[in-house]
């Protein structure tokens, strides 16, 4: 039901405001009571209410009002909303004002001011439930109405339905003769009363009068097919459907002269409308040509189930050996050579691609695996990189190669991949750390080098042996990267390329830590350090200090020692776990004691 709406009308706000608390306390909160101090407002509100969908069933309004008198009003509301009831409240209307409301807005009651509180009560009470059984009323006549239409109609239809019926029972005469598939129908006695001219074909007979339905089987020569024993006739569908069942035989042969034709048989009750059997119909298919399909079916499916178990047998072997050279040569690999299988490669096949390569390496590992058998070292080194594969193939990336404990993994679909993937294996080691503790092992740290640029993928070596790998210059500066996180301490670092084509640089906790000529390289490349895996405390104090570590490196990079060193010790006061602002002080504090 929508929201229903009482509406007060009067120039004076504290009859209003009396009137509103003696409705509120009439209706409770079934309603909303709403006021007007004029007849322009009191119409505006309500073509407000009723264009939101709101109903009005009830005003109350003052005669003697300035711009526009209550009759007027209550006219105008008429116009708009004619169900709603309307009741005059004034001391001072006069007999014409009362008339008109009457005839031109369907005046309700006229209540003299000053009101009774009993008497204003229960004309409310009274004037709502009249609209709400006019409505009710309005709502019946409708339905009334549309089922009277629709009675017409229905008339109209059934007794075109009549003329059609006569003229269908003869067509549908017809359609049975003429239909390929046999049709029989026996009556509620079961004597057979019709037999179409196909099911004539294959019994050889029509309706044979005075035929029982324990008789069928015998008259019209039905078998079990495949055997020379009589169908039971209890068991014949069309029996079965004399008894409300929709059934269905396959087994049915029909012996007609030297011919024997097996049938697919359907039938089903028909009703009246007293919902009591009349009839039962079944249709019988000749499927001699199927059955004939089926035996050649059967021995061609024989044939090919001998030539799959071979097949099968030669791509299980297949998928096993592809499945096996995956693990050495990726797919991805493959793919962007073109190749679908790795008998496809040829030595020297590339391709010209821009992609992200992540560097990581173990820190100390030399050191580490001089303390473990060669055992020890393989199962060490499998356990690690089985926690790390993972993590780059959830972030769209592939390892290209292990070089010993190091992992080197491409990507092609953004910088964000290989970031993201980085920052994981940096969660991951830290669980991984946690079970070496558990099992009195020392923690290992690893460094992760990034970066962006064109490389060529393809494969190298000789006739006798080769090799799928990436080479470049953007590929040695990542392998350069990754080994300066030993030098500043932290675990991952990018490279300008790689900040530069990050989605969203803001949604990684990143900053520049410095600008770098790496060995062997002419450029100067600018370093970032990405911290989004630093202990949670470490993290916000970098976070707190970015704006100070950067002017501290701004300094530093024009030669400003003192300065660069007073803020560096300001980002360790906040954070004394930055190691990066540690080194830069100490270089500070040795440029200043050189200088």
């Amino acid at each position: 039901m929508n929201q229903q709406v009482i509406v007060c009308v009067d120039d004076e706000n504290t009859v209003l405001k009396s009137l509103k608390a003696e409705l509120q306390e009439t209706v409770g909160n079934a309603y909303l009571i709403e006021i007007a101090e004029g007849g322009e407002e009191a119409l505006e509100l309500i073509e407000e209410f009723l264009s939101d969908g709101y109903e009005v069933p009830l005003i109350i309004s003052d005669h003697i009002m300035p711009e526009m008198k209550g009759d007027e009003l209550l006219k105008q509301v008429h116009l708009l909303s004619p169900q709603t009831i309307k009741i005059m409240l004034t001391g001072q209307a006069d007999i014409e004002a009362v008339a008109n409301a009457i005839k031109n807005a369907n005046l309700y009651r006229y209540i003299a001011k000053p009101w009774q509180q009993e008497d204003l009560s229960l004309t409310v009470k009274e004037a709502v439930n009249s609209y709400i059984q006019n409505k009710i009323l309005a709502k019946q006549n409708a339905q009334l109405q549309e089922m009277n239409r629709e009675l017409a109609q229905l008339n109209r239809d059934q007794a075109v339905l009549i003329d059609r019926l006569h003229e269908n029972e003869n067509r549908l005469m017809q359609f049975l003769e003429a239909m390929p598939i046999g049709v029989g129908v026996l009556d509620s006695d079961g004597k057979v009363y019709y037999i179409n001219r196909k099911a004539k074909d294959i019994f050889g007979k029509g309706v044979v009068p005075d035929t029982s339905s324990e008789q069928l089987s015998e008259v019209y020569q039905t078998y079990i097919a495949g055997t020379d024993r009589a169908y039971p006739p209890e068991k014949l569908p069309i029996v079965r459907a004399l008894k409300g069942e929709n059934a269905t035989a396959e087994d049915i042969e029909v012996r007609n002269g030297d011919r024997i034709i097996p049938l697919q048989v359907a039938a089903t009750p028909i009703y009246d409308r007293n919902s009591q059997i009349t009839y039962a119909i079944n249709t019988l298919l000749d499927i001699t040509e199927r059955k004939k399909a089926e035996a050649d079916r059967k021995k061609l499916i024989a044939e090919l189930f001998q030539v799959n178990c071979n097949l099968e047998e030669a791509l299980e072997t297949e998928l096993k050996i592809t499945n096996a050279t995956s693990r050495f040569v990726p797919n991805q690999f493959l793919s962007f050579l073109g190749c679908d299988s790795i008998v496809d490669v040829e030595l020297g096949d590339a391709i010209e691609l821009e992609m992200s390569i992540l560097f990581s390496d173990i820190r100390d590992f030399t050191t580490l695996s001089e303390q473990m058998t060669p055992q020890e070292n393989f199962r060490f080194i499998n356990s690690y990189l089985s926690c790390m594969e993972p993590l780059i193939v959830e972030n769209r990336g592939f390892i290209d190669k292990y070089i010993g404990d190091a992992i080197m993994a491409l990507f092609s679909e953004g910088a964000d991949d290989a970031v993201k993937a980085g920052i994981a294996m940096l969660h991951t080691l830290a669980e991984y750390n946690g079970h070496r503790a558990t099992a009195g092992e020392m923690p290992i740290q690893i460094g992760v080098g990034i970066n962006t640029g064109s490389l060529m993928l393809g494969t190298v070596g000789g006739q006798n042996r080769m090799d799928g790998t990436v080479i470049g210059d953007a590929v040695n500066l990542a392998a350069r990267i990754e080994s300066l996180t030993k030098n500043y301490e932290v675990p991952l670092l990018i490279t300008q390329q790689t900040f530069d084509r990050l989605t969203n640089p803001a949604d990684y906790a990143i900053r520049v830590i410095d600008r770098v000529q790496v060995k062997g390289k002419c450029e100067w490349v600018t370093v970032y350090e990405v911290f989004d895996a630093d202990l949670p405390e470490v993290k916000a104090g970098k976070l707190a200090t970015l704006q100070i570590f950067a002017g501290a490196l701004s300094l530093y990079n024009t030669s400003s020692f003192r300065e660069a060193a007073a803020l560096f010790a300001d980002c360790l006061q906040h954070n004394s776990g930055d190691k990066v602002a540690q080194i830069y002080l100490d270089r500070c504090k040795q440029l200043t004691i050189d200088s």
